[in-house]
């Protein structure tokens, strides 16, 4: 992993944070409490520490996406190359997953694990959650515990960012009226 560049940038939940190398997306960062802090926690772990650079056109396009995602648009962000080298196989299998997850639907840490082959794997793909380095690209926000309940969220705001991310994404789970339909109350 070589880690080019780093920007900032202003969505509709507040500034984020994109690092960037040869290989693709290394790293994004949700809000924070202040830009300072965006930026602090999008380069903790990454050596050597980046420069603030122009984003290149593809990671002008990922940040595009990340943009429409926060307002409301329904994007998956496949489009988008992430640079794995640094995670365990464990944590790219887990990511694989949650980035097939539509905008809009959800899972449960239990349902992934069942999909990676052990029920077991449940706790495991929540630390795997809380140490996803590309939030919103790899759509953490969209698995929860299981009943319905939000689980941790690592980013800035914690659960209540979560909670709004989905709301966004107009989120339901299963069959059920979305989390903040009228009809759901």
């Amino acid at each position: 992993m070589s880690v080019v560049g780093h920007a900032l940038f202003d969505t509709a939940l507040g500034v984020c944070g994109i690092a960037w190398g040869s290989g693709g997306v290394v790293a994004v960062q949700l809000p924070e409490a202040d830009a300072a802090r965006t930026r602090a926690r999008l380069l903790k772990g990454l050596a050597p520490v980046p420069e603030v650079a122009s984003p290149p056109a593809e990671v002008q396009a990922a940040i595009e996406g990340i943009r429409a995602l926060l307002n409301g648009e329904a994007r998956d962000l496949h489009e988008v190359p992430l640079d794995m080298a640094r995670l365990t196989t464990f944590q790219r299998e887990v990511y694989a997953l949650a980035r097939a997850i539509p905008p809009g639907q959800t899972r449960t840490y239990g349902d992934m694990a069942h999909a990676l082959g052990d029920a077991g794997l449940a706790r495991a793909v929540g630390q795997a959650m809380g140490h996803n380095p590309f939030a919103p690209v790899v759509p953490c926000h969209r698995v929860h515990a299981a009943g319905a309940r939000a689980g941790g969220f690592s980013a800035g705001g914690g659960v209540a960012t979560k909670l709004r991310m989905l709301q966004v994404e107009r989120a339901r789970f299963g069959d059920a009226p979305g989390l903040f339909d009228e009809e759901s109350a």
